[in-house]
């Protein structure tokens, strides 16, 4: 009987791992970089460190045009996403900023650590309390916290444009999560890419 206990046990362990890896996602790599060349099926990357990405560009492909914008697009109940590093009393330092249009309102909800740089966060939220001086002092309130953050005038500020392939040019500047694909090539499901020339701050 307890035999037969321990095996019942051991399968359903079994079929719970095998469930949990089941599901898990596909593992994602995010990309910042400069298209060397580009075709219906693929697009080779340079990347900001140097490395050489092939990706493979699905037919249903997204593409996503960053543009600039005047800082004074961040108004109270503006939906932005920030780029920030930590300042010493607690609140943040914005490295850039995304004003995002209606449509995109609530993508990327949170504050989560980011890859810019050491200590580097990025924070989706709305914006609150809003004071002018110096740059841009706001609330950015999102599901389950609030940070101050502080908007240098230096600060990069762009917004989202709806953008097609033919954009996805030689010398174009971009960013995007890939996914990883069960051989290790890489798929790029969505891609921004920079407006005349201009390289994504985030």
């Amino acid at each position: 009987m307890f035999a037969a206990r321990c095996l019942i046990n051991g399968l359903a362990t079994g079929l719970l791992a095998a469930s949990i890896a089941f599901a898990q996602t596909p593992a994602q790599t995010r990309i910042r970089g400069e298209i060397s060349s580009v075709d219906a099926h693929e697009m080779h990357v340079k990347t900001r460190a140097g490395d050489a990405v092939t990706l493979k560009l699905p037919d249903n492909l997204v593409v996503t045009v960053i543009a600039p914008i005047a800082i004074d697009a961040i108004k109270p109940g503006s939906y932005i996403g920030t780029a920030a590093r930590p300042q010493p009393d607690g609140t943040l330092r914005a490295l850039e900023v995304q004003v995002f249009p209606d449509s995109m309102r609530g993508v990327g909800e949170g504050h989560q650590p980011w890859d810019l740089g050491p200590a580097t966060t990025m924070t989706n939220g709305t914006v609150g309390d809003l004071k002018v001086a110096d740059g841009r002092t706001l609330t950015l309130s999102y599901k389950g916290g609030e940070k101050t953050v502080f908007v240098p005038p230096d600060a990069p500020i762009i917004t989202y444009e709806p953008g097609t392939r033919a954009q996805l040019v030689p010398g174009a500047h971009v960013i995007l999560t890939a996914t990883r694909n069960a051989d290790e090539t890489l798929t790029a499901p969505r891609v921004s890419v920079g407006k005349d020339g201009l390289v994504p701050p985030m």
